[in-house]
């Protein structure tokens, strides 16, 4: 589809009350693989930003305010992320696993041919 109508970007809004723009760039596409079930996971970067963080502004702030303990909101979001919380580490493994489930999901089941008579 998409080499049908000329397009290398896709844009969509994911959430529109605080506004997350999402731009996929493709870069190349290439022959599909028999056997393998699409969409696929490639490749990954950075970890996603928690739920009701306030769109791309509260996350901005965020990532400010726990990086700087002299930050004034520094203690109150620290207490709300956790300790765990890196936004540079990325499950890769999780997600593909997640991705393969919905690409079975989605996938079309063969049609049956039928007997010759």
């Amino acid at each position: 589809m998409l080499e049908d109508v000329g397009t290398k970007t896709l844009r969509y809004l994911y959430d529109f009350g605080d506004g997350w723009e999402h731009t996929i760039k493709i870069e190349r596409i290439a022959d599909a693989v028999p056997g393998v079930a699409y969409p696929r996971l490639v490749e990954a970067a950075g970890r996603c930003p928690p739920e009701d963080v306030g769109g791309p502004w509260g996350y901005a702030e965020l990532l400010q305010a726990i990086d700087d303990p002299k930050h004034e909101r520094h203690a109150e979001l620290k207490d709300w992320i956790g300790d765990d919380f890196d936004p540079k580490t990325v499950d890769t493994d999780r997600l593909a696993e997640e991705l393969a489930a919905l690409a079975k999901q989605w996938s079309r089941t063969p049609t049956r041919r039928a007997r010759p008579a």
